[in-house]
């Protein structure tokens, strides 16, 4: 360490110039074998203005560095310490980007060959020019560190602020401060930073990286995702332990282009989901509505059509199906706006809540479940509500009339919320994006489409003419259809299974005992005459197992399986990747794989979601499947959503999604993954394997 006063030698450069104005004010360099420093003025006076830049330069010998404000993972920013007379006010000092060294094992930020630091001073408005000290402390590295420290001493006249022979300096300093600049950006809790702007898309953008202002944020020697599509870049970064979760994250985006230039922006990321990109309110309308309709054709609807069935056969008999079509549909359009409106909610509360966010809870599952039984048992002919059958259900569903053709309607919708028909996801993301009214009128839209064959049917005549006359074929399909709802209740069973194990297991199973036993004591006291004391039974069994229900939302979590054998948390190294298993998905293992250049199949998948059920058996569990994988050496990696893991909420939400299933394939030396469409196959995950061969 050395120290260097030149106070007079400043004197005798700089003395003269309070009588006239020197062309170049810089100090006598204070020199080292490792470092040239120097003082440096914008100015030769201090102008009308009354302010004056001023800074430090710093010249390296090659190999070495200094570093930034966040030195990174090792290292001590440059200190500038200025003191002046009373009055004088300190500016902030004006840091340009920095560069990514690496050193060893290890990434720091700094700057090799040159750099210049400068800060503003305004002396005051009476002072007659500028004087005081200026005083660096430097750390300079290369195979060892060494701290370095020089004083300068500062003379600036009052004058005309004519600029010095070192004005180029700072200007080519500016040209290497952040841009400040009008794009969006966010953070979210899993360490994905989302970036939209008009400007950015691979035409213009070749590779990215970002660097945070504080230390300790992120991991920085770990490799960082990048994905550039037009409008938007998105990182996978590794937070570290140090980020406060809800603060943000500030820093500087560094660009390259395919020339090679860089271009470096100030970033302000907001803590929360992505910006969404702005999506055509017609387009998300008819995408929902499109969605609502396919709906209709996904598994977990099939126990649904069947109530419909009853509901619109009954209707036919008794000539209602037109106004059981409109109470059906007020029921579905209904429930959708609650939908929505509670959605809406747990985001405004900060909870990462997504389409289907009700079966995360096991005790909404049981409730499902306990329904579905429930309504198997009416339609059985356990206990009837009403001899009526129109809209039959559980409960108020399970009334005739209007009434049950509306609870019916919002019991379709909350059952068919584990599915995600193609288009929804899209219109669901865009809608929640968009202001609440907007919101509610893309699930109104979307209520429209899953009512629209059943308001077709009843409404065009052409169409009423293809049903079937009532007769007592009606009776025998009713108990034939309870069935449909029995394997519902035994599904919902088992996706409790999935999120609250053996307990949760065992108090669904023991709510069936208790309901089946209710719907057996209101059978007595209908058909067997023993009125009070079936109701009474009825209403105890009904009690306990409300009370087995609260029990049920203390039991823990369970782990998820996968369906190709092994949990879907982490798993052990020796088999991660060889296509015979899924890993458990992280944006960091993604960033991994993709680093060793691997290909990667990710599958985002929920217990309660019957679609990605379906897709697991019949497409990415097949022997063929499993082959490609092998042979190709992909890496499988798999996110249970079915507790709504905020880390995977985020990521779906960064393509564009809200829900379960969400399908990528990622071609090794390629930014952009594949989307899968919704439906799989086994020849699309085949094609799209072969694609990126």
């Amino acid at each position: 360490m050395f120290r260097v006063l030149l106070w007079a030698a400043a004197v005798c450069l700089f003395g003269g110039a309070f009588g006239s104005p020197a062309s170049a004010y810089e100090s006598a360099p204070v020199a080292t074998k490792r470092t040239v420093a120097t003082f440096i003025a914008e100015a030769d006076s201090v102008g009308p203005g009354g302010s004056a830049r001023i800074g430090l330069r710093l010249r390296l010998a090659d190999g070495w560095h200094t570093y930034w404000r966040n030195p990174g993972e090792s290292g001590v920013p440059i200190e500038l310490t200025a003191t002046f007379p009373a009055g004088a006010v300190a500016g902030p000092l004006d840091w340009p980007a920095p560069s990514r060294i690496t050193e060893g094992a290890i990434v720091t930020y700094g700057f090799t060959r040159e750099v210049v630091l400068p800060m503003t001073i305004s002396p005051g408005k009476d002072a007659a020019g500028l004087t005081g000290e200026l005083r660096a402390n430097w750390l300079v590295c290369k195979d060892i560190c060494v701290p370095e420290e020089a004083v300068f001493a500062i003379a600036l006249p009052k004058g005309d602020g004519a600029p010095s022979a070192e004005a180029a300096l700072f200007q080519t300093h500016d040209r290497a401060v952040p841009r400040v600049v009008p794009w969006s950006a966010a953070i979210a809790s899993d360490g994905t930073l989302s970036v939209r702007g008009t400007e950015l898309g691979p035409a213009a953008v070749a590779d990215a990286w970002f660097i945070p202002d504080a230390p300790g944020q992120i991991a920085d020697a770990v490799a960082q995702t990048v994905s550039i599509r037009n409008g938007e870049i998105v990182l996978g970064l590794r937070l570290a332990e140090g980020f406060v979760p809800g603060a943000g994250l500030r820093g500087v985006l560094s660009l390259l282009d395919k020339g090679g230039a860089r271009t470096d922006v100030a970033l302000s990321a907001v803590a929360g989901p992505p910006p969404m990109p702005p999506f055509p309110l017609p387009r998300a309308l008819m995408f929902a509505f499109l969605g609502g309709l396919i709906l209709n054709l996904m598994p977990c609807v099939f126990p649904i059509l069947a109530m419909k069935a009853i509901a619109f056969a009954a209707g036919f008999a008794r000539g209602e199906a037109r106004g059981h079509a409109l109470s059906y549909t007020a029921g579905v359009l209904t429930t959708f706006v609650g939908v929505a409106l509670a959605l809406l909610a747990a985001r405004g509360a900060g909870l990462a809540a997504g389409w289907g966010f009700q079966f995360a809870s096991p005790v909404f599952v049981a409730a499902m479940a306990w329904l579905l039984f429930a309504v198997g048992l009416n339609l059985s002919g356990i206990f009837r509500i009403e001899a009526g059958f129109a809209g039959a259900g559980g409960g108020l569903a399970a009334r005739g009339g209007h009434v049950g053709g509306f609870f019916t309607g919002a019991l379709a919708v909350l059952v068919a919320t584990p599915c995600t028909a193609p288009f929804m996801g899209v219109a669901i993301a865009a809608g929640l994006a968009a202001p609440p009214a907007v919101t509610v009128l893309v699930f109104l839209v979307m209520g429209l489409g899953l009512a629209a064959p059943y308001i077709a049917l009843s409404f065009v005549p052409g169409l009423a003419r293809i049903m079937p006359r009532p007769g007592r074929w009606m009776e025998v399909f009713r108990q034939l259809l309870a069935f449909p709802m029995y394997g519902a209740a035994v599904w919902l069973l088992w996706v409790v299974s999935q999120e609250a194990g053996a307990d949760g297991v065992l108090a669904t199973a023991t709510g069936f005992v208790l309901l089946g036993f209710a719907a057996w004591s209101l059978g007595q006291a209908r058909d067997g005459g023993y009125r009070r004391g079936g109701y009474f039974g009825a209403g105890v069994a009904v009690c306990l197992a409300l009370a087995v229900l609260a029990g049920l939302g203390g039991v823990p979590p369970a782990q998820i399986s996968g369906p190709m054998g092994g949990p879907m948390g982490d798993q052990g190294r020796g088999a991660q990747g060889n296509g015979r298993g899924a890993e458990g998905f992280s944006v960091e293992r993604l960033a991994e794989s993709r680093a060793e250049g691997r290909p990667v199949f990710v599958n985002l998948t929920a217990a309660w979601c019957v679609t990605c059920l379906v897709n697991e058996r019949i497409a990415i569990g097949t022997d063929a499947v499993k082959e490609a994988f092998a042979a190709r050496r992909v890496v499988y990696l798999k996110g249970d959503w079915t507790r709504q893991d905020p880390a995977i909420g985020a990521f779906l939400r960064v393509h564009g999604r809200d829900g379960v299933p969400l399908y990528l394939y990622y071609a090794p030396g390629r930014g952009e993954p594949e989307v899968l469409p919704q439906l799989l196959t086994e020849s699309t995950i085949l094609a799209a394997v072969r694609r990126g061969s």
